[in-house]
């Protein structure tokens, strides 16, 4: 079976879209960012870098700091699919970082979003 194509997309072609997509709901890039840097464990140097170097989802999360611990706590269903039952993990963080962004713009509080307290 051929790869996903969204493996090859550069970071630096869907982030801009994840920032539109909060900002017509009259939310910041600055929430985005915190959501992208809390599940990747990027800080902010690493994914201005991520953008510059146009790396690919694959080499964007394969080069991540770490993916948070809580990432397993996110559910619920992004482009009809639940994203808790995606058995390739690649997928599952994409979808993940999805879902983040959705909450972002629905405008859902910043402590549930990062699955706090």
């Amino acid at each position: 079976m051929a790869e996903h194509r969204i493996y090859g997309m550069s970071f630096a072609s869907i982030y801009p879209l994840y920032v539109q997509k909060a900002e017509r709901k009259e939310h910041t890039k600055d929430e985005v960012d915190q959501v992208i840097t809390w599940l990747t464990g990027y800080d902010d140097a690493g994914l201005r870098e991520a953008i510059a170097d146009e790396v690919d989802m694959r080499t964007f999360f394969a080069q991540a700091p770490g993916m948070n611990p809580n990432a397993s706590l996110i559910t619920g269903v992004i482009c009809g699919i639940r994203v808790e039952e995606i058995d390739d993990p690649l997928m599952q963080k994409i979808r993940y970082m999805d879902k983040l962004v959705d909450e972002v713009a629905r405008g859902k509080r910043m402590t549930s979003i990062l699955r706090s307290a």
